[in-house]
């Protein structure tokens, strides 16, 4: 899930209505606890359907917080009271909290992945997944790749493999008609990329060769499979290689800032392998020298 919240705001103190801050919001705002441990004020309306119990979601720290975002909708923005017990309890969070208090939160909702339906549908046999429409088999293998590119955002690189190994799995065995098939080319183009870039960061650039290669087969052309080949080989020290495969990259997009330094790389880890090559060279043919003269006795 992405989204964004503001940092909480300590509500404590009476004005001389005698009425607390917390007392003075809570009276416009929705119990979505039923106890009133959590109360909500929407801000700006989201769109869609509401966050699923399965979604997947980033830095859920509190319990109020997670019932907050069951009842957002995507694009939503609100305001949240959260009581001690659905925030941080009787030990509060010093020194910005206090124990037992009664905090604010505004969250905007940008969006989220409801990984249940994905589960679900990959579990299936596949034939049983062959009984379901084309678009059926996109929209998962989509959410496949979100998922995957969620995870490699927090720097989980095998479990984004996973993830994007699953959507290319279902677009490989997925038949479609002749006028659908570029539906599928485009979806797997885009999994193929992110599984070649997933394998340089495991540090296993043969892999991310192969993965490269299989997206040059649908988009010869495509700037980022020649790039991430020509880093592949660059780590494979197959300087040639990686200076072919940057150079078409170049080719496509003369001004990218990362295909023209990694070309500078390249030219830089190639001259000091000739230095060396070159200075092996001249140690194995240099004369011998055992301190005497040739044709002593």
């Amino acid at each position: 899930m992405g989204g964004s919240t503001r940092n909480p705001r300590v509500l404590q103190g009476d004005n001389a209505s005698g009425q607390s801050p917390y007392q003075r919001l809570s009276r416009r705002m929705l119990d979505i606890s039923g106890d009133r441990g959590v109360l909500k004020d929407v801000i700006r309306e989201g769109a869609g359907e509401l966050v699923t119990p399965d979604a997947s979601v980033l830095d859920i720290t509190l319990w109020g917080m997670e019932l907050g975002l069951l009842s957002m909708r995507r694009g939503e923005l609100a305001r949240f009271l959260f009581k001690p017990t659905y925030a941080y309890g009787t030990l509060g969070c010093p020194p910005l909290i206090p124990p037992n208090t009664t905090v604010l939160f505004e969250i905007e909702l940008l969006d989220f992945l409801d990984s249940a339906e994905s589960d679900k549908f990959c579990a299936l046999s596949a034939e049983q997944q062959d009984e379901f429409p084309l678009q059926k088999v996109l929209k998962v293998a989509a959410t496949e790749r979100e998922f995957g590119n969620y995870l490699f955002r927090q720097n989980r690189f095998y479990d984004a493999k996973v993830r994007y190994k699953r959507a290319l799995l279902l677009l490989h065995r997925r038949s479609a008609p002749a006028e659908e098939q570029h539906l599928v080319a485009a979806a797997k183009l885009l999994v193929l990329l992110n599984l070649s870039f997933t394998y340089l960061k495991l540090e296993r650039p043969t892999t991310a060769l192969r993965y490269g290669e299989q997206a040059l087969i649908i988009d010869r052309k495509n700037a980022k499979a020649l790039f991430r080949c020509g880093q592949a080989c660059l780590l494979m020290t197959e300087y040639q290689k990686a200076r072919d495969f940057l150079v078409r990259a170049q080719q496509e997009q003369p001004f990218n800032h990362d295909i023209n330094n990694e070309l500078k790389k390249l030219a830089s880890y190639y001259r000091d392998y000739t230095d060396k090559e070159k200075e092996m060279c001249h140690r194995m043919f240099a004369p011998y020298d055992n301190g005497s003269t040739v044709g002593e006795n």
